[in-house]
């Protein structure tokens, strides 16, 4: 069997994302499609909609037939981490193909970027530092590195988010020495960071924006989204209460932050350069999240890495737990869903597979301990007697859907 995959959020699974699923199939022609798939929290930095189960429901609905998770360590951490997680484990489960949607829409145009770097990797390194020393974001930083490189101005435009995604799936499937073969979709009728809907095909930035405002599912919101999709999230909100957005963390975010010491707070990942005085201070004046965000943000630390901090210090994960696990060489495959065919392929590979592979989070699960701490966290906004339920879906066999 031939397996095409994708790296996935689906926060929540959109029309867009139907439109990406269906050209994969038909760019490849696979058997199989296999989505490697951020859990509770994502790379941004934030709590997904509704939990890794319900998404995962909704790829399978829509075609996906495994869907595996990238684990926390990998899936919210900087776009290479990310990157480089979710490729590994796409190698692990043998899959030959890797779509990804981008904003530029040419692979031969990341291929080249790719190798570009490969052939200049120090002068690279040192033009980030340099432009990143002036004051300069990240993605820009990026951008400047490789055009003072290639002495030129790229094809791609590397600030974009897509793109930057792209271009480190890209750089990771030339690491695994053509094992998997990358294509890219172009993204059609919105962008990334769009904030309002204007068509059927919306931003998943967009459509969460109308959610959290509506506080419900309407019209407007519905004609972005497959009526499955629209299923489950009314479903969740009604029987869980609410759809999760980081302004229902801010009391539990607050009071940790105002209850630690600096010195406390110094351990947690992503907590650098001394902004753990910043986040004490900030903490006293705060009213919500927002304006917690508001205080915090500086030219220094952009609007994503303080959400990633945030989640770190929400999940209590610190420098030294992810380092441990960045450093194993072992990465467990954790599936949550998967379809007859799903089934077939994990059957078809399951004697090649090196890796161990899990349907539960049940010992001798490796991650366990920081798995359940992190599902903790997440259903921490929900209703006491609904969080043992929630919880609970850790230890059950994956979701699986009859053809």
């Amino acid at each position: 069997m031939k397996a095409c995959g994708l790296i996935v959020e689906y926060n929540p699974y959109h029309n867009g994302h139907r439109y990406h699923l269906q050209q994969s199939k038909q760019q490849t022609n696979a058997d199989c499609i296999v989505a490697v798939m951020s859990g509770n929290f994502l790379q941004r930095g934030e709590p997904a909609i509704v939990d890794k189960f319900t998404r995962a429901k909704m790829a399978i609905n829509q075609g996906v037939d495994l869907v595996v998770e990238l684990p926390y360590h990998y899936a919210v951490q900087h776009s290479e981490l990310f990157a480089k997680g979710a490729v590994a484990l796409l190698e692990t489960l043998h899959v030959e193909h890797l779509v990804f949607g981008s904003e530029h829409g040419q692979i031969e145009d990341f291929v080249q970027m790719a190798n570009l770097q490969y052939q200049y990797q120090d002068t690279y390194e040192a033009y980030v530092k340099h432009f990143l020393q002036q004051g300069v974001r990240y993605p820009v930083a990026n951008q400047l590195a490789f055009e003072s490189i290639h002495n030129d101005r790229l094809a791609i435009d590397v600030t974009k988010p897509n793109n930057i995604l792209g271009y480190q799936y890209v750089k990771q499937t030339i690491a695994s020495n053509g094992k998997i073969t990358p294509h890219t979709i172009q993204r059609i009728k919105s962008q990334y960071h769009d904030q309002h809907i204007e068509q059927d095909i919306a931003s998943a930035t967009s459509i969460r924006n109308q959610l959290q405002q509506q506080k419900q599912m309407t019209k407007l919101i519905e004609n972005t989204l497959p009526l499955q999709t629209v299923q489950l999230l009314t479903y969740y909100q009604q029987h869980y209460g609410k759809w999760h957005f980081w302004e229902d963390y801010f009391p539990l975010l607050h009071h940790k932050v105002l209850t630690s010491s600096p010195t406390e707070l110094r351990q947690i990942h992503e907590v650098r350069e001394g902004i753990e005085h910043r986040l004490y201070h900030t903490a006293k004046q705060a009213t919500s999240f927002q304006d917690w965000m508001e205080k915090l943000k500086t030219k220094r630390y952009t609007w994503t890495s303080l959400q990633r901090m945030f989640t770190h210090i929400l999940t209590h994960t610190t420098k030294t737990e992810i380092q441990s696990l960045l450093a194993s060489s072992v990465l467990p495959i954790r599936v949550l869903a998967m379809t007859n065919i799903g089934q077939t392929y994990l059957r078809s590979i399951k004697k090649e597979i090196k890796a161990p592979f899990f349907t539960s989070i049940k010992s001798p699960f490796p991650l366990q301990e920081s798995a359940e701490r992190i599902s903790n966290a997440y259903y921490g906004i929900q209703d006491p007697h609904i969080q043992p339920m929630m919880r609970n879906q850790e230890y059950q066999q994956p979701i699986q859907k009859t053809m």
